[in-house]
């Protein structure tokens, strides 16, 4: 798959034909600008494959799961911008998923919002590699950069109004981001037994939607620094 729309290029880290095959990496984000923020903090170390997988977690999960189908891997990763919890995660820092929760998925009721859990059709909530993940938030704290541990939603709607961020902060204790796409990810990774981790760069606060305050660019250059850090992380 070419890089543009799925997989990173040979010089980012693809093997060639005469090595071989080794469990790699897997890096899903959403879109092209994050893909290409995580290309530049890899800086080509091998092992890694990248996909801009799409928005939300029915496109993350299905393309997840086509590339977890089509490769040999060791480790997938949830990775991009989000929105940050107030008290939790600055704009511009850093999250690592301590846990990765679909924060919307279940039912209202007359007694408020239950979760799928709470209904007995399944689990809105995957774990991740919690040695791993406490590994890189501390790799990442040790370079300098502000990062913290904490779990990681995943809403179909970004958050807009005050309410909104209330209530969800409320329904995940410690909850520290929100994104899109996680879940899918997680998903994905688990059905094939693949451990997982994510990511998140903040590039605003959750709650109301305010795009003037928005840092996307401050959070693509922590998404980079964050990718270099990992990288020597894992390899």
């Amino acid at each position: 798959m070419h890089s543009d729309s799925k997989k990173s290029t040979p010089a980012a880290g693809q093997d060639t034909d005469s090595q071989p095959a080794e469990k790699r990496v897997l890096i899903v984000t959403a879109v092209d600008a994050e893909r290409d923020a995580v290309l530049r903090g890899l800086r080509g170390a091998s092992g890694f494959d990248v996909v801009a997988g799409g928005v939300g977690p029915a496109s993350a999960a299905a393309s997840t799961a086509s590339a977890l189908a089509a490769g040999d891997y060791r480790l997938a990763i949830s990775a991009g911008i989000a929105g940050g919890f107030a008290g939790r995660a600055d704009i511009g820092s850093l999250v690592v998923a301590s846990g990765i929760v679909a924060a919307d998925l279940g039912a209202e009721t007359p007694e408020g919002f239950r979760s799928v859990d709470e209904l007995g059709f399944g689990s809105a909530r995957c774990d991740v590699d919690a040695e791993l993940a406490g590994r890189l938030t501390a790799a990442l704290q040790a370079a300098g950069l502000p990062a913290v541990l904490g779990p990681v939603l995943t809403v179909s709607t970004a958050t807009g109004t005050a309410a909104t961020a209330d209530e969800l902060a409320a329904r995940v204790p410690g909850a520290a981001a929100e994104a899109m796409e996680g879940y899918g990810v997680a998903v994905a990774a688990r059905q094939r037994g693949v451990p997982l981790l994510e990511i998140r760069a903040i590039s605003n606060r959750v709650g109301p939607r305010d795009r003037s305050a928005w840092r996307i660019g401050d959070a693509l250059q922590a998404l980079e620094a964050a990718s270099k850090i990992l990288a020597e992380v894992l390899t």
